[in-house]
């Protein structure tokens, strides 16, 4: 069964509200099935009675299931690795040296999903940067999804997901084996603080941070929504500090206090002046 336009139209509009992703008509039928678990699970027929329900009620929870079902959740470990050799060789220590008389480093995994990117930091440090033992660290990650940070939290990946990026030595001395699943060791989990946020909501002020990395988030919004979560972005970040955002999306034509920069021929920004 097609999704009628007009409850196409509701549902675009409210995952719109939620998230700022914008689905286009081509999207209907991935829409569809995504929703017809969320219309199982609060114990409707379809999800022409989950619209309708939605439509009836203004039920923030359902509203926020949604949003969430529909969310892209695709990542892997040290996803891009040139990002993060340019991290570890010519970022970190930087602000390592920067940060050398307050002994402090905040790093942001925005968007993170699951926890590959975030965990991927961790082990980053450990591996390159292992005597910062008297240093104050916070790596902190968040996503929209309450659903993908518990999973992050947990930090247990399949076979399949540990196979993508990360090397098996990494797997063995960074992850405990369980059944079929591997879980990060309790010490790996420990350097990571998750929250969840909605980036297109105020968020708590967690900073401010040495390193932000926003990848392969930006290209769902629209503009405006861009500029505007760039902008407070900027607020939370260090005057010296460094974003990072994927390979396929870039700030030209947005209004957004940044400026653009070239590692090894890996694209960062640092903050403007405001």
């Amino acid at each position: 069964m097609s999704l009628a336009t007009a409850d196409f139209t509701f549902l675009r509009e409210l995952v719109a509200s939620q998230s700022g992703q914008w689905l286009a008509a081509r999207h209907a039928a991935v829409l569809e099935q995504r929703l017809a678990s969320v219309a199982g699970a609060v114990g409707l027929p379809s999800v022409t009675s989950l619209v309708q329900r939605l439509r009836r009620s203004d039920d923030a929870d359902l509203s926020a299931q949604v949003a969430e079902a529909v969310t892209v959740n695709e990542t892997s470990f040290f996803r891009d690795a040139n990002v993060f050799e340019t991290i570890a060789h010519r970022v970190l220590p930087k602000i390592i040296a920067n940060n050398a008389d307050r002994k402090h480093l905040r790093i942001w995994c925005a968007a993170c999903s699951c926890g590959q990117e975030a965990y991927s930091m961790a082990m980053l440090l450990g591996e390159h940067f292992a005597d910062l033992d008297d240093w104050d660290i916070r790596i902190t990650a968040s996503d929209l999804s309450q659903n993908m940070i518990r999973r992050a939290e947990l930090g247990a990946f399949s076979e399949l997901e540990t196979a993508r990026g990360l090397p098996p030595q990494k797997r063995l001395r960074y992850f405990d084996r369980h059944g079929t699943a591997w879980q990060a060791k309790p010490e790996l989990r420990q350097r990571i603080q998750f929250h969840r946020i909605n980036l297109l909501r105020p968020w708590p002020y967690l900073g401010p941070f040495d390193l932000v990395l926003l990848r392969n988030v930006l290209l769902y919004f629209d503009p405006p929504t861009k500029q505007d979560i760039l902008k407070r972005l900027r607020g939370a970040m260090r005057p010296d500090g460094y974003l990072f955002i994927g390979a396929a999306e870039t700030l030209i034509g947005l209004c957004v206090p940044y400026q653009r920069k070239e590692i090894d021929d890996t694209v960062h920004y640092r903050p403007a002046a405001i």
